[in-house]
């Protein structure tokens, strides 16, 4: 068996056509949902982009313990499962997170890796005195935002802008040059077996950066500087820069689908669909002033966030090509999965489900609920039909904790005011035994989203009907219906050893044998 495994970063669901997407032309994923099984009811589980990862690579959710940071010494890891039972597992990324503080022990759980420089603010290219004055004159000052004149400086963006004087051809780009590794990879290894190989995208995450070619037919007449980095906020612009940011993020959205193109164009010409499984999805959504927000961290779960795409071709299921599924499906789900694709069951500390099961048995169900949610923020639920926001009623309340042995935030160790609280504690059955710290989770931390100042907002429980409502515009509360997510809730928080504490915080009931984690070695 040979996989391929190609992960997107905020690539919305209905920007493909296979899922109903009119807006942009996306030829090439729909084609390989043509010949492949998709899945409409895929959801993320932990958020953002890291602890997604850690979902990924671990197959449990991890929000409840612990914001954004790398995988834990005690954490399984599916590469390195493959890895062990003589698989090789070869990642090809231009996500920089994997490089900062807060991601660190990812890629080296691989066999081989190979990093491409240059992505977002990726500190790659070293200018000590940018050219200031030129660079605003290209770039927006309202996403592009570094003036010292104005006291400000935005240094990840400058960074960005300063990486990108340094790709003149569309070949330079990050994310061209991360398929380019990826196909040759498959053109030094096509013709042997056992391997498993992830492109890993980073866009069309922000900056929605693509060649002229692609932004052509989305062409909007604006005629300001670059803008195509919206910041995490309320959207207040005008129509003409919505129109823009959107467009911009089409063109990026249609260079991805073009690449990936190529993979299905190597995979046709070596004969590669009888022996080779293909899976393609996205780590979460992304805003695009829906809801009248731009990004993800901030605002309730909405479906632009949490409702993404996933998309499997396996040989020995080629028969159901072109076939949808219906189950309930989350990230978390795909470890299973692709140790499954070799015939390698998964860890005891898993708690996904292998999609292929749905595959085996069309009627199987791997869940009635799913929850997802980010450290410190609401929980989201969804059945299918409604979808569930449960907020806390202080959502900064003290007694939230962070549960590790990695005391890291995205891109810097945790301060010695978080590290001052940390106690010993007594670890919960997925740690194999190990302790982990206890350290509160202050305020001031500068974890995702509390970075920059920024708090959650549009606060309050509230329940949506996706049947009547799909774009989530009414929100309402029944108690019978919230009753029954509530329950799930709970039952899905104690499958993935939730802290006791977060019970009380959510209002819900400490289900017996709810997990300990509290300091008594």
């Amino acid at each position: 068996m040979r996989m391929i495994f190609v992960l997107f970063d905020s690539l919305n669901r209905l920007a493909l056509g296979a899922y109903g997407g009119t807006a942009i032309a996306t030829p090439n994923f729909d084609r390989f949902s043509r010949r492949a099984v998709t899945f409409d009811n895929h959801y993320v589980g932990s958020l953002p982009c890291m602890p997604a990862r850690r979902d990924l690579h671990t197959g449990r959710l991890n929000f409840m313990h612990r914001s954004w940071g790398p995988l834990e010494p005690f954490d399984n890891s599916f590469p390195e499962t493959l890895k062990n039972a003589g698989i090789y597992a070869h990642l090809v990324t231009d996500h920089s997170h994997y490089f900062e503080d807060g991601g660190a022990t990812y890629h080296n759980r691989y066999s081989t890796w190979d990093f491409i420089r240059g992505q977002e603010n990726d500190a790659w290219k070293a200018m000590v005195a940018p050219p200031l004055k030129r660079l605003r004159e290209i770039y927006a000052a309202k996403h592009y935002d570094f003036d010292p004149g104005k006291g400000v400086v935005n240094h990840g963006r400058l960074q960005h802008a300063v990486n990108k004087t340094f790709m003149t051809e569309e070949g330079d780009l990050p994310g061209p040059r991360c398929f380019a590794s990826g196909l040759e990879f498959l053109e030094t290894n096509h013709d042997v077996d056992n391997w498993f190989l992830q492109i890993e995208c980073f866009d069309p995450h922000e900056p929605f950066d693509a060649p002229e070619r692609f932004k052509r037919p989305y062409h909007t007449g604006w005629n300001g500087g670059v803008l195509n980095w919206p910041h995490y906020e309320k959207a207040t612009d005008s129509p003409e820069e919505i129109a823009e940011i959107r467009a911009n993020y089409a063109a990026l959205v249609a260079m991805c689908d073009h690449y990936f193109g190529k993979v299905l164009d190597f995979m046709d010409r070596h004969d590669m669909w009888d022996d080779t499984a293909l899976v393609l999805s996205t780590d979460h959504g992304f805003l695009l002033a829906e809801h009248e927000w731009w990004g993800k961290n901030l605002q309730p779960y909405y479906r632009e966030i949490a409702h993404i795409p996933l998309i499997v071709h396996h040989p020995e299921f080629a028969a159901q090509a072109g076939d949808r599924v219906s189950a309930l499906t989350q990230t978390f789900d795909l470890m299973p999965t692709l140790l499954d694709a070799f015939g390698i069951a998964p860890p005891p500390e898993a708690r996904g489900t292998s999609v292929l099961q749905c595959l085996r048995d069309p009627g199987y169900e791997l869940r009635d609920i799913g929850i997802f949610g980010m450290f410190g923020g609401p929980v989201g639920a969804t059945d299918g039909r409604y979808t569930y926001y449960l907020y806390p009623e202080d959502l900064y309340a003290p007694g939230l904790h962070e549960y590790t042995l990695m005391p890291t935030h995205i891109r810097s160790r945790m301060s010695m005011a978080e590290l001052e609280t940390a106690r010993l504690s007594n670890g919960f059955s997925f740690t194999k035994g190990a302790p982990v710290l206890q350290i509160d989770a202050l305020r001031s931390s500068d974890r995702v989203p509390n970075i920059d100042g920024k708090v959650f907002q549009d606060l309050g429980t509230r329940l949506f009907d996706l049947h009547a409502d799909p774009d989530q515009e009414k929100a309402f509360r029944d108690p019978a219906i919230e009753a029954r997510m509530r329950k799930g809730i709970i039952a899905r928080l104690q499958d993935h050893e939730c802290p006791q504490e977060m019970y009380g915080r959510l209002g819900l009931e400490t289900p017996a044998g709810a997990a300990d984690a509290q300091p008594g070695l």
